[in-house]
């Protein structure tokens, strides 16, 4: 039994407020039940569309209450009338507790105060119409504020991003919409992305409606300059079945690369090495901080699905390779800044790991900025590949009184001689893993 933090001891728990799924149709779906307290009620509390599809059947004395742009102030609504012994009613659209005002009313309501009656969702009814399957779906929600056009810089803050995230993982989505973040829009970032020939959409309009309509004839290519009537749901389903990629420890060559003499990427067996030091969990916020080609950020962002990486180049044509090659890699959770760090990273979340692969000349400063945003148990891994570089970064680790080791890695790889095989030496590499001095981990 979950504790009512709102009544005293001895206190009766006041009559449930019954919040109840209502679909386009009004009365038509609902159980005698449901519709019996939507009768019964002293206030009815709804939006716009709800409040009409059901204003005959309100009391002749029952007040109403409307919650466009007033969701905050619903709670107060509610508890204001249980004090005064009234019987009050929700009016949700659907499933109540899919994406809907359910679980927002519990979290600020004790549970016994409220009684869900839930409806049909709208995501039933659409994967009903195309005869789809739904209990694997990944259910999405963009109902919400106009999340906008999705752009090429655009991040994990973006109101599309669930979306984007979600098909990186899941062959099949149902997406609620609203009536700024419509289907179109939803089609445009897939095809910006360049993975729109990797599903295909359907779309459900008007559902229980007279005008109801079902549009799955078009790819999402053309889904994307169309208009659709609201509300509407989206379905989208892989064409092929996802391969499962590997994660970390890709070949050198599988990166593009900008190549004066030797590739400018961090190879395979230092990437491994930094990779294993940064200690990211899924859900880890990474900074790569002179990302060059991109393939330790990259690499990373598929290890951390529900994290995300930020990455920052200075030079114009990296830039261009890593975003080549975060495209090709087919990654999501990740943003690419040109510019010279520290500038530019003090907008971004507190890091559980940073990797540094190339300062530009402000290794102190980058130092000490990371060490100071680095979350508690954080990890900032250097690689190092100058004596004089290493000298700063052990310099400015002990000023900042960093707890720190170094590996130095020195790798061979075989080459042909003939017809037979030689070791050629790559270049020597120093890995510095570096953390915030605690008592538990004081550097000796």
């Amino acid at each position: 039994m979950h504790e009512n933090r709102f009544l005293k001891p001895n206190d009766q728990v006041a009559q449930p407020c019954y919040i109840i799924g209502v679909l386009d149709d009004g009365p038509a779906s609902l159980t005698p039940r449901a519709l019996a307290h939507i009768e019964q009620a002293d206030l009815i509390i709804g939006a716009t569309r709800a409040l009409q599809l059901m204003m005959a059947h309100f009391a002749e004395n029952a007040q109403h209450r409307n919650l466009t742009g007033q969701l905050m102030q619903v709670p107060d609504w509610i508890r204001d009338a249980q004090a005064n012994a009234k019987h009050v009613v929700v009016l949700a659209t659907g499933d109540p507790l899919c994406h809907g005002i359910a679980g927002f009313l519990q979290s600020r309501l004790c549970i016994e105060s409220c009684e869900v009656l839930p409806n049909v969702s709208t995501v039933q009814l659409a994967c009903a119409r195309l005869g789809i399957p739904w209990q694997d779906l990944k259910i999405c929600s963009v109902h919400h504020r106009d999340a906008g056009e999705w752009q090429a810089a655009t991040g994990h803050d973006h109101g599309l991003y669930p979306v984007l995230h979600a098909t990186q993982h899941h062959d099949r989505l149902a997406i609620l919409t609203s009536p700024e973040n419509t289907p179109d829009r939803i089609a445009r970032m897939l095809v910006h992305e360049g993975i729109d020939s990797d599903f295909r959409i359907a779309v459900a309009e008007h559902l229980l409606q007279k005008d109801e309509r079902i549009i799955d004839n078009c790819t999402v290519a053309q889904a994307a300059t169309r208009r659709f009537a609201a509300p509407n749901v989206v379905l989208l389903w892989r064409t092929h079945p996802a391969t499962h990629e590997v994660l970390f420890g890709l070949a050198d060559e599988q990166y593009r690369q900008r190549k004066p003499d030797k590739g400018l990427i961090t190879k395979r067996e230092v990437r491994a090495v930094s990779l294993a030091r940064m200690q990211l969990r899924a859900n880890s916020v990474v900074w790569d901080i002179g990302a060059g080609s991109g393939a330790v950020g990259l690499e990373a962002a598929r290890l951390v699905p529900n994290g995300y990486v930020y990455a920052i180049e200075k030079n114009a044509d990296d830039v261009a390779i890593a975003a080549q090659n975060r495209r090709i890699l087919g990654v999501h959770n990740y943003t690419l800044l040109h510019g010279k760090a520290p500038q530019g990273i003090d907008t971004w979340p507190d890091p559980e790991a940073v990797f540094i692969g190339g300062s530009g000349g402000e290794l102190t400063a980058l130092i000490r900025q990371c060490l100071q945003r680095l979350t508690h148990n954080g990890v900032l891994v250097m690689n190092i590949v100058t004596v004089e570089n290493l000298s700063t970064a052990i310099a400015a680790l002990k000023e900042n009184g960093a707890h720190w080791d170094i590996t130095q890695l020195q790798a061979c790889r075989s080459r042909p001689i003939l017809n037979m095989h030689r070791l050629t030496a790559e270049n020597p590499v120093w890995i510095i893993a570096a953390q915030r001095a605690t008592p538990e981990n004081k550097h000796e």
